[in-house]
C-alpha cells in the first residue's frame, strides 16, 4: 500500500458533484493498493497514520499524532499512486490492484482506522473526485508498506 499523507487545516472531497467527506484539522490521505497487499500492509499503514508525529506540540516541535491533537482523517482512494512513467509519457497502471481488490482493501483500511476512534471521512471509490485541502505547514509524507521509498 502507498499513501500520500498531508497535514491539513481543512479538507473535503466531492464525488460526482456531491460532497462525500469533510474534515477540519487532521490528515488527508491518498491511498493506493497493490495486487500483493494484505493484512500486514494494512497494519503498517494504519499504525503509521494514527501514530506519526507530524503535528506541533506546545514548543513548536513535530511531536504529536493525529490522535494527540483530536484530528480527523480524510481517506481517498488513489490508484494513480501506482502509475509508472518509466517507459514513455503515458502512465501505466499494471502495478495497481484490480478495482475489486482495491475496493475491498480500501474499505478494510477505513474500517481499521475508524476502529481506533479517530473520525474518518472518505471519498467514493471508483468515481471522479475533486479533493480540496489546505496543507498545513506544508507537511507532506510518503508512505509505502513495502518500503519501496
Amino acid at each position: 500500500m502507498r499513501a500520500v499523507v498531508q497535514r491539513t487545516a481543512t479538507a473535503s472531497v466531492t464525488s460526482e458533484g456531491v460532497q462525500t467527506g469533510s474534515i477540519g484539522k487532521g490528515l488527508t490521505v491518498l491511498l493506493g493498493i497493490a495486487p500483493d497487499d494484505g493484512e500486514k500492509d494494512l497494519q503498517y499503514i494504519v499504525d503509521k497514520l494514527i501514530h506519526m508525529r507530524i503535528f506541533e506540540d506546545a514548543a513548536g516541535k513535530m511531536n504529536c499524532s493525529v490522535q494527540d491533537v483530536g484530528g480527523s482523517l480524510l481517506v481517498v482512494s488513489q490508484f494513480t499512486l501506482y502509475g509508472d512513467l518509466r517507459h514513455g509519457r503515458r502512465p501505466g497502471f499494471t502495478a495497481a490492484a484490480s478495482p475489486e481488490m482495491a475496493d475491498r482493501w480500501y474499505n478494510n483500511v477505513v474500517e481499521a482506522l475508524r476502529a481506533t476512534g479517530i473520525p474518518v471521512e472518505t471519498g467514493r471509490f471508483q468515481t471522479h473526485m475533486v479533493v480540496s485541502l489546505e496543507n498545513d505547514g506544508p507537511v507532506t509524507i510518503l508512505l509505502d508498506s513495502k518500503k519501496g521509498f
